[in-house]
């Protein structure tokens, strides 16, 4: 089996392939030096120096050479055969397989702005450990992007001593996905930690030591793009793979190439693309199981956990914006339900106000508000 791709999807592609009885050779392959880590710390714990680089990684070195996995760090793969099972590799090397496991991936985006080359982004371990470097007491921040990661950023950034402006075009933050409602709650939250919120604003210009934001020329001695990422689909791409925001897999992961199976931020799954951890650790189970023949159930519903100023968010499910939106709580402890007739299809869940597992299960059982509302009425004060 090779696998393309050193991140958590790998590993627990791995990890399935040997838990299943797998005995076969097992390749896992990774551009960056360094073995498989979980990205979400990157904006959080490891930002803030809460977290020593090593418990960043998704396993001890060891872990791989006790279940015979092999790694290859610093590489690149440059070319995939599916038709004669072949993978070339910029150091002139090539492999063949039986099975292949695309998880390549995406890229921050860097918006089509001047001065953008200016702007450092957020992705890998390297970039977290420069940001984390260049962070003072007292120095002028802005994030353009008002999503997961940028609000993440702030927040680390601000409990630094940085002085943090956060620019959305959008009118509410993470994009308008998750409502006014939350978006009010954690621009309170940004605000009591320092963290000057600007929605409704464009960034059009980088210079040095300023960025133009709307009318505005704000300074700046550091600005993080986190305006999004794109899937790595030129790999797959150029081996004619079918491609789509994403490379296209059925929902056993499996590509249009039959001995290819892609999982990750890079997989366009049974019609729909989820660039969170979890879903890249179960993308990774699931495509293992299938490279193996063994049944595999449908994707569970999508969940991102976060953090905004201090405060915990998890957000399960998925909702239009059609969708109605309940608060159950008080202003200190509670969740939102994202609903249509009263079928909760997504919850935003404050402090753990009731068990994330639960609230997963009961969105994707389509259960009703009254089963939220015993569930958060259950987990008391």
């Amino acid at each position: 089996m090779l696998l393309i791709g050193a991140g958590v999807a790998s590993v627990r592609c791995a990890r399935t392939l040997r838990r299943h009885g797998f005995a076969g050779s097992i390749l896992l392959v990774g551009d960056e030096p360094i073995h498989p880590y979980n990205r979400p710390p990157l904006s959080k714990e490891l930002l803030r120096a809460d977290l020593p680089d090593e418990l960043v990684l998704a396993e001890p070195a060891a872990w791989y050479a006790r279940r015979q996995i092999v790694v290859r760090l610093g590489t690149r793969c440059i070319r995939l055969d599916p038709a004669n099972g072949v993978a070339s590799f910029d150091d002139g090397s090539e492999v063949r397989f039986e099975q292949c496991l695309l998880a390549t991936g995406a890229e921050p985006r860097r918006p089509p702005i001047r001065g953008a080359e200016r702007g450092v982004v957020l992705r890998t371990l390297a970039d977290a450990r420069r940001l984390s470097a260049a962070v003072a007491p007292g120095m002028r921040a802005v994030i353009t992007g008002g999503g997961f990661i940028g609000v993440e950023v702030a927040s680390s950034l601000a409990a630094r001593g940085a002085k943090v402006v956060v620019s959305e075009l959008a009118d509410e933050l993470w994009g308008g996905s998750l409502g006014a409602a939350l978006s009010a709650w954690a621009r309170e939250r940004l605000a009591d930690a320092g963290v000057t919120v600007m929605t409704g604003t464009a960034a059009t210009a980088i210079e040095h030591g300023s960025v133009q934001l709307g009318d505005d020329l704000v300074g700046a001695d550091l600005v993080l793009l986190a305006v999004g990422v794109s899937p790595r689909t030129g790999l797959g791409a150029d081996a004619g793979l079918a491609v789509d925001d994403g490379i296209v897999t059925d929902i056993e992961h499996r590509t249009s190439a039959p001995s290819v199976f892609a999982a990750g931020d890079v997989a366009r799954v049974d019609g729909a693309r989820v660039e969170h951890w979890h879903a890249a650790r179960e993308g990774g189970e699931r495509a293992g199981l299938a490279m193996l023949g063994q049944a595999v159930l449908p994707p569970r519903a999508p969940w991102v956990f976060s953090e905004v100023a201090g405060h915990q968010l998890d957000v399960v499910g998925s909702a239009a914006a059609s969708e109605r939106v309940q608060r159950i709580g008080s202003d200190e402890r509670f969740v939102l339900a994202y609903h249509s007739a009263g079928e909760v299809r997504q919850v935003a869940i404050v402090d753990a106000s009731v068990p994330v597992e639960e609230a997963r299960t009961l969105v994707e059982r389509s259960g009703g508000l009254e089963d939220l509302e015993r569930l958060f009425a259950a987990r008391g004060v």
